[in-house]
């Protein structure tokens, strides 16, 4: 309730005690803080047009608490097998492979160690059959695998590759690139083996796109910042090197198809020019 005469009864208080009300007015009548207020105006202690409070600022709403367990384990999973810009054609490769390798196991074969006769069945490059009517082998043997680590080995590579080109160089460079490395392997492993090749892998189109990342790196080389580059360079051919040593330790891996199909990606690489926007 107002007090009866307000400006008599304000008009009493030092500036100290009506500057005291005014601050703390949540305590007090609203009546009684409007008083003396009017009072600090007409002292000119305070000006006639006071300001908008301020509007109270809206709390960000919480951050997403990080995926654990299952819910990190799907979004990685997501995250690698799934297409979106910028890595479209990588995941599609990868389902490839695994569907091939999939099938040669619901078809009877072995999928720890598949006997040379389903390999050979399923599209495998072999020689007498490669070069005598059959050339279709130098893609289909791209796909399939001779077990479990091999096929493991190449897909973790292709989805390295594919993460760190697929943006610069685009989808249907990247598939080309990957096919005709892969081809490129078959035959340089056909030419090398003289006395006749059994070989199936991807390890030739995923050399081809080692070849395609360092020339578009040699050409390029504002596409990755400078310690980008080096790290991306270390882990280029640190992955190389393994894979060239694992070959000359045990007869099993053709290193001819790697040495084809990096060439062909380096050639490749090198004779078109970077897309006009990176991802």
């Amino acid at each position: 309730m107002a007090a009866p005469d307000p400006i008599g009864l304000f008009a009493q208080k030092t500036d100290a005690e009506l500057l005291y009300l005014a601050q703390h007015g949540q305590r007090y009548p609203a009546a009684v803080v409007q008083g003396a207020v009017q009072e600090l105006q007409r002292r000119g202690l305070i000006p006639e047009e006071l300001p908008e409070p301020a509007a109270r600022p809206v709390a960000a709403p919480p951050a997403a608490p990080e995926p654990t367990g299952w819910a990190l384990l799907r979004e990685i999973s997501r995250g690698v097998f799934w297409p979106r810009p910028g890595y479209f054609i990588t995941p599609i490769l990868l389902w490839l492979n695994l569907l091939a390798y999939a099938l040669l196991g619901m078809t009877g074969s072995d999928v720890v160690a598949p006997k040379a006769a389903d390999l050979l069945r399923w599209g495998a490059n072999f020689s007498p059959l490669t070069l005598h009517g059959e050339p279709w082998r130098l893609v289909t043997s791209c796909f399939l695998h001779g077990g479990p680590a091999h096929l493991l080995l190449n897909m973790s590579s292709l989805v390295f590759l594919g993460l760190m080109t697929e943006g610069l160089t685009g989808r249907w460079r990247l598939l080309l690139v990957y096919l005709l490395s892969g081809v490129g392997g078959s035959l340089l492993s056909l030419w090398w083996h003289t006395q006749g090749v059994l070989s199936v892998g991807a390890s030739g189109a995923v050399f081809g796109l080692y070849g395609l990342l360092l020339a578009t790196l040699a050409l390029h080389p504002t596409s990755f910042d400078r310690s980008a580059r080096r790290t991306v360079l270390l882990f280029i051919f640190y992955l190389m090197a393994s894979s060239l040593a694992g070959g000359l330790e045990t007869h099993a891996t053709d290193n001819a198809a790697h040495v084809g199909g990096l060439l062909s990606g380096l050639v490749l690489g090198s004779l078109w020019p970077r897309r006009a926007h990176q991802a």
